[in-house]
């Protein structure tokens, strides 16, 4: 036991703090959304709370384990994880919550996206691999059999849900990237992909295609994508430099806006509390980075610095992503705003990465006595 108190004596303070400012901005905004007249702890507000506090409780857990652990049970881990995957399958089990995608499993008091989970498992075994062959990188093999190693969780995943799909994939190329690929392989392989999104185009499901639509031609109101993002830019647009103020904002109020606690919070963000309230937001997101990215400098090993690389891509993008949708400069995909957007099980899992940011951050250096 003195041994991880000497090891917590490292902890980053900041990152430790800054999920709890993002907790103060979430439940603040889930309880303005869906204010009706009564108390503001309604349901909504309380779960989102109950999961940040589990959140918490689970990076103390995971502060107790070696991250280096997990290395011996790559294999288990690996197998585990796609078998979890496959529960949204379980006739009676598994749901498709209205989205247009089957990724949820029913628990009766709540719902799980086994996909969120498999994120940051996934992200353990692939910093193992990279880190055993980071040297094949160079050739063109050694990235292919990078991608198969890769592939059934990016075929899962991108078949239950597209956005979470994505964040995966951008993992991968962050991962890959920065365990050594050839600079001039990578290029060659950028290259092709968007040569191949045209085809791929072809494959994507009904929605996934109105989406991009959407995206590509913003003045056709018929399109419902279309129309969700407009309204989300009249929300951002209509905040001004301070805001309507909270439990004020019109176009969340008349329900304009859509999918308000989760996919366009931020546009209730800006609406509320203006470009400042919308500035702030983004720079606890850099200050968030940045902490992340000072844990990949000072990781002891490439397996440790690969974890954490995975975790700010997956983190990073999400980010990118869902605040670009809402203003229009990137497609409408799902993905929440992360460590905001209200969803329990993206919370807790959300959470666990940092514990694992923090883990590799404590066990930087080796405690002597």
């Amino acid at each position: 036991m003195g041994y991880f108190f000497s090891l917590v004596k490292n902890i980053d303070k900041l990152l430790l703090v800054l999920p709890l400012l993002f907790a103060a901005v979430s439940i603040t905004l889930i309880a303005s959304i869906t204010y009706t007249g009564g108390g503001l702890l309604n349901r909504a507000t309380l779960v989102q709370g109950v999961c940040f506090v589990i959140g918490y409780f689970a990076i103390l857990f995971i502060l107790l384990i070696d991250y280096k652990i997990f290395e011996r049970y790559e294999k288990l881990l690996y197998a585990a994880s796609l078998l979890f995957l496959f529960t949204v399958y379980v006739p009676g089990l598994g749901t498709d919550m209205n989205t247009g995608s089957h990724a949820w499993i029913d628990l009766g008091v709540t719902t799980m996206q086994p996909s969120e989970i498999v994120k940051i498992s996934f992200v353990l075994v692939f910093a193992n691999f990279l880190s055993r062959n980071a040297s094949h990188l160079l050739s063109l093999r050694g990235v292919f059999f990078a991608a198969l190693y890769a592939a059934p969780f990016l075929g899962i995943i991108m078949k239950e849900d597209f956005g979470s799909g994505l964040v995966l994939a951008v993992m991968c190329v962050g991962m890959v990237f920065y365990a050594g690929i050839d600079r001039r392989l990578f290029s060659r392989l950028a290259v092709a992909f968007l040569v191949a999104i045209p085809i791929l185009f072809r494959f994507m499901k009904d929605y996934q295609k109105r989406r991009i639509d959407a995206f590509l031609h913003p003045e056709n109101l018929s399109i419902q994508e279309t129309w969700q993002v407009y309204q989300s830019k009249i929300a951002i647009g209509s905040g001004g430099l301070f805001g309507k103020g909270l439990f004020s904002g019109t176009q969340k109020e008349l329900d304009f806006l859509p999918v308000q606690e989760s996919d366009f919070i931020f546009a209730v963000a800006v609406e509320e509390l203006g470009l400042v309230g919308g500035a702030a937001i983004l720079l606890l997101y850099l200050a968030f980075f940045l902490r992340i990215w000072r844990t990949v400098g000072r990781a002891k090993d490439m397996y440790g610095a690969l974890i954490v690389v995975g975790i700010l891509c997956m983190f990073a993008f999400q980010a990118f992503e869902n605040i670009g949708m809402n203003m229009g400069i990137m497609p409408v995909t799902g993905i929440p705003l992360p460590l905001v957007s209200a969803g329990g099980t993206a919370v807790v899992a959300n959470l666990i990465a940092v514990g694992f940011v923090l883990n590799v951050g404590i066990r930087n250096k080796t405690i002597n006595f």
